[in-house]
């Protein structure tokens, strides 16, 4: 063995390149598009166009056209195929219409799938999906929220006898009694739009049959779910099916599924016995991926005087589409406990009615809950400051947890174990430079300036790294909190790491290298990383809601530690040491006392490797794995501020400067989470200027191209200063906190306070989302036609 040299210096904290962009960002990818398969054929779908109705298929007359290899529809499949799955029973009385992946009887959405074709190649199957006769006899269609809760409505699921799927409200009347107390009570109704994912590789699946061997590549985020989905589902035992996610351009939560696509095209290999493959495009991802968000939130709160908050009541009313996808049902409910974000009070209420409608169903996107609950909570924090004519940092100042009070249980009983949000603030306001771009407005306001200046404020918590088990269980959640990890130790003393938690983006190649190079006293350069593959890695729960560092870092960790502890047992044999006796540092193992007397990792590697003199009853080998279960959720917060300046002749917003400081706890890779802040508000700036997923009264969506459903460029958006204060979390062994999401959950409500900021003193406390141009002007114009000799005070 050749003697490595001990690591003297630590990688921890330090924002090295990506192990992964060499690869990425050199076209060296491995997309499932990329993949070729001898004998290969290609899946196309017939898709509904119609958003109800009963249908009649005859796929006869598509099986002449040149390279048709098959048709199916759902007779053909029967019972074969199953139903798709969810996950999560919100509440005892909840309604669960059955979801054939293929349309039975009767369509529902827009886009939903009727029929496939195989081809022999991608055209062929497209061109023969013309020739499928579908008769459609529709259906009313319910799209209108509030329509669906009335009785009488048309429904959606004529079984089920209702289009409401649950009704929940907390017990107690705390609020009331909070209310009882207050000076002022005010309320607000704020639209949370429906988004439309748009990840930059749409879904695509590769089924390669080997006997009774079945291998599926997917662009996914949980090939481990997946997997046990697919058996549930299908019938194909777990121990014959390998997933694959390779390279995945994207998620935000839109490739957590187990996809009407990817079952059938197990289910066509299975029955022709050749590799399948099906790309999705563009137009098809916009009506049939998961849309996000759908929101109609009525709250209320009750204050004192002083700005005292003493309560609040939240009446939502959740759009869930036509089905139930993973976790559709509950993320009106991840939002439920957000809601009192990092406020302290005496009363809370949360009503929440779920609906099914004729569109596209709803799960989770990016924040999954959090993003809608937190903007309720900062739009009606501006509002209250509005009333009562308090700086609207002051007022949040007033009422929030208090450093000192950590942990804190929240009137929801969520449990904060850290936070600092005097600390976050007080940086965010330096860099901002509030008190100078308030003296501004102020002077724009005073000359009635046309472009006037508005200033947003988001002060936020989220909750992170879903956990732990036995809390879901006690929510029955079908899922687990829990991941884990393994670290191989080569017989040279390099290092592969085994995650369950599959990359798609984060930077976990790099991330886990960090965090085993400082463990493990290894080189970065000498770490591998292995995931995203059942076979190499047979156990794990994917990546999703933030938990990657949270709870796959910290099994990594945790494995670490395994290791470590027997290689200090060859180390002690090796150097006739008690245990006890030995430090270990940089990758050294040294005798306390006797710093001469020590032995390198690498060489407890390959010693135990030999197994010629090792402890007694002692396995020749290093390797160790660890599965961490979360005490607890993660709770990462920040402070956002934006400053807009509004044309109030055209309505045209523009960010003038926007200020992020966030609190993700322990920071393994500083670049790393540069990035995902810098996305995450990207994409809350979208939601709250630019997306919008629209369906006219008969159910098409008329937003289903990027020309009518705007995603900005890059053009479109500022340039961010930001920052970090950093309080640990005390309930994993990283002391991360998540920050994937982060972002995403602050921007929007800081980017819609400062447009609406910024025109209030015309009378207007608000503006739906997306704030465009047309949006803002006729507010502005409505409101100046309604106070035509000046604004009306705040």
């Amino acid at each position: 063995m050749t003697t490595t040299e001990a690591k003297t210096d630590t990688v921890f904290g330090q924002p090295l390149r990506r192990k992964e962009d060499a690869h990425l960002i050199t076209g060296r990818t491995k997309w499932v598009d990329n993949i070729q398969m001898p004998g290969m054929v290609h899946l196309a779908y017939l898709r509904s166009p119609i958003a109800h109705a009963k249908i009649s298929v005859d796929t006869g007359p598509a099986k002449s056209y040149p390279g048709v290899i098959a048709v199916y529809s759902a007779a053909d499949f029967g019972a074969e195929m199953g139903f798709m799955a969810d996950a999560w029973t919100c509440h005892p009385d909840m309604k669960k219409p059955l979801n054939p992946p293929l349309a039975t009887d009767e369509v529902r959405y827009v886009g939903e799938p009727v029929a496939v074709v195989v081809a022999e190649t991608r055209y062929q199957a497209n061109d023969a999906l013309e020739a499928i006769s579908v008769d459609y006899d529709a259906l009313p269609a319910i799209t209108d929220l509030e329509a669906a809760t009335a009785d009488g409505s048309a429904l959606v699921h004529e079984a089920l006898g209702t289009n409401q799927c649950y009704h929940l409200q907390t017990p107690g009347d705390s609020y009331e009694a909070a209310k009882a107390k207050a000076d002022v009570v005010i309320k607000r109704r704020f639209r949370q739009q429906r988004l439309i994912p748009s990840a930059m590789e749409p879904r695509a699946v590769v089924v390669v049959p080997t006997v009774d061997d079945f291998t599926m590549y997917s662009s996914t985020q949980i090939p481990h779910v997946l997997r046990v989905l697919l058996a549930l589902i299908t019938g194909v035992s777990e121990s014959k099916l390998r997933v694959i996610a390779p390279d995945v351009g994207g998620g935000f939560g839109s490739k957590v599924a187990c996809s009407a696509e990817e079952i059938i095209s197990l289910l066509i290999a299975k029955r022709l016995q050749l590799p399948v493959k099906w790309n999705e495009s563009r137009s098809e991802s916009m009506q049939t991926v998961h849309h996000g968000r759908d929101q109609i939130q009525d709250i209320e709160v009750a204050a004192k005087s002083d700005g005292t908050l003493l309560g609040m009541k939240v009446d939502l009313i959740a759009d869930l589409g036509a089905y139930l996808r993973l976790f559709t049902a509950g993320v009106p409910l991840f939002g439920a406990a957000m809601f009192n974000a990092i406020y302290k009070m005496e009363g809370y209420q949360f009503n929440c009615q779920t609906v099914f409608t004729n569109k596209c169903p709803t799960d989770a996107y990016r924040g999954a809950g959090r993003p809608e609950a937190t903007f309720g909570a900062e739009r009606i924090m501006d509002e209250l400051a509005a009333h009562l004519g308090m700086d609207p940092l002051k007022l949040r100042e007033k009422n929030w947890i208090k450093h000192e009070e950590f942990p804190y249980t929240t009137i929801s009983g969520s449990v904060y174990d850290t936070g600092n949000y005097e600390a976050a603030t007080a940086r965010a306001v330096e860099l901002f430079g509030y008190d100078e771009l308030r003296a501004e407005q102020k002077q724009r306001r005073e000359s009635k300036d046309p472009v006037q200046l508005g200033i947003g404020v988001s002060t936020f918590t989220e909750a992170c790294g879903l956990a732990p088990s036995r809390a879901l269980g006690q929510l029955n959640v079908s899922a687990g909190g829990w991941e884990r990890a393994e670290i191989r130790v080569t017989i040279t003393g390099k290092i592969q790491v085994i995650s369950g938690s599959t990359p798609h983006g984060q930077g976990h190649l790099t991330s886990w290298s960090q965090l085993v190079s400082d463990k493990l006293g290894i080189p970065f350069e000498d770490i591998d990383v292995l995931a995203g593959d059942t076979a190499s890695s047979p156990q794990g729960l994917d990546t999703y809601g933030s938990r990657s560092l949270v709870v796959g870092g910290s099994a990594i960790v945790k494995a670490c530690d395994k290791v470590i502890a027997k290689a200090r047992r060859v180390a002690a044999h090796t150097l006739e040491c008690d245990p006890d006796d030995l430090e270990f540092n940089a990758g050294v193992f040294s005798v306390k006392g006797s710093p001469g007397s020590k032995m390198l990792i690498q060489e407890c590697a390959f010693a135990t490797h030999l197994a010629h003199n090792i402890p007694d009853g002692m396995e020749p080998s290093l390797n160790s794995a660890y599965t961490f279960d979360p005490i607890n959720l993660s709770y990462p917060h920040g402070t956002h501020l934006c400053a807009i300046e509004v044309d109030t002749e055209t309505g045209f917003s523009k960010i003038r400067k926007y200020v992020a400081v966030d609190d993700v706890g322990t920071v393994v890779n500083p670049m790393i989470v540069e990035g995902q802040v810098h996305g995450g508000i990207a994409q809350g700036i979208a939601q709250a200027m630019f997306e919008e997923g629209i369906y006219d009264s008969d159910g098409n969506l008329t937003t289903g191209s990027f020309v009518d459903y705007l995603v900005p460029s890059a053009a479109d958006l500022p340039s961010y200063t930001t920052d970090r204060t950093e309080t640990p979390s005390t309930d994993n062994p990283i002391g991360a906190k998540g920050v994937g999401e982060a972002g995403c959950i602050a921007s929007t409500p800081a980017v819609v306070n400062a447009i609406v900021d910024a025109v209030r003193h015309f009378g207007i406390n608000d503006i739906a989302m997306p704030c465009s141009p047309e949006r803002v002007w006729r507010a502005v114009h409505e409101a100046k036609q309604a106070h035509p000799h000046g604004g009306a005070a705040s």
